[in-house]
């Protein structure tokens, strides 16, 4: 395992493709750190329409319970604001507009740590399971975004000139990534807000003692790589140019 310093954030962005996709994977992260003072962002890349077994449900009533699921899910971590960008689901690709529009959350926020899924985790055959293509392409264009895409003036120079957004520069990423990691963090004091974050999801999440079940297992798992009895796991990237 890579000898990192312990991750001390003051702003973080945390990047997901859809509602809950954040709060699955680092939630009890971004609660430890919020309790420490930092300031939380959450953005959601995509409106959620398509996320429904229910014949009855329609595109317009999804998204609006999805947003406001993850308002409620963000404010039980104690995040400061949810930005949602509202591109179609399961539709997500990557391109200009996409990092654009990424860029300028960035500089707006101007976050120090920024967490998004890994975007090389393409499937797993041990889990079963293909990731899917939205997670990947958010990934893709959020690691495009950060560099070197928001540090330089000169790309998407009209985010500078007419929206006067100064470029800013990362200086660490978590990549979420169910197979590897590199970086651990304690989420013991903070398991049980995970949990009620995910609860708020009502429209996705219909087992919710066995979802806890699942991800008290893991948690476990990963805790047990650094003495803790809860952690969540990530590969980190310190970015130094």
């Amino acid at each position: 395992m890579t000898e990192f310093q312990p991750l001390e954030p003051k702003v973080v962005l945390a990047v997901g493709a859809h509602a809950d996709d954040i709060d699955f994977g680092a939630s009890g992260s971004l609660a430890v750190w919020a309790g420490k003072g930092a300031e939380v962002h959450y953005m959601v890349i995509t409106d959620g329409s398509k996320g429904s077994t229910d014949t009855e449900m329609t595109a317009e009533k999804l998204v609006a319970m999805r947003e406001q699921e993850q308002r409620d899910a963000a404010m039980t971590l104690g995040a400061r604001e949810v930005h949602f960008l509202h591109y179609e689901d399961a539709m997500l690709e990557v391109t200009m507009d996409l990092k654009r529009d990424i860029v300028r959350v960035i500089r707006q926020v101007r976050p120090d740590t920024v967490v998004v899924m890994d975007p090389t985790m393409v499937y797993s055959s041990e889990l079963g399971f293909i990731n899917h293509p939205d997670h990947r392409a958010a990934g893709q264009a959020t690691l495009d975004a950060v560099f070197p895409l928001a540090r330089d003036h000169m790309s998407f120079s009209d985010l500078f000139l007419a929206e006067r957004l100064e470029p800013h520069k990362v200086d660490h990423l978590l990549l979420i990534n169910l197979e590897k990691q590199n970086y651990y963090v304690d989420i013991t004091a903070t398991f049980d807000t995970k949990v009620e974050a995910l609860k708020k999801h009502v429209s996705q999440i219909q087992n919710p003692e066995q979802i806890a079940e699942m991800l008290g297992q893991r948690a476990a798992a990963l805790g047990s790589k650094i003495g803790a009895h809860y952690a969540e796991g990530f590969v980190r990237v310190d970015i130094r140019s």
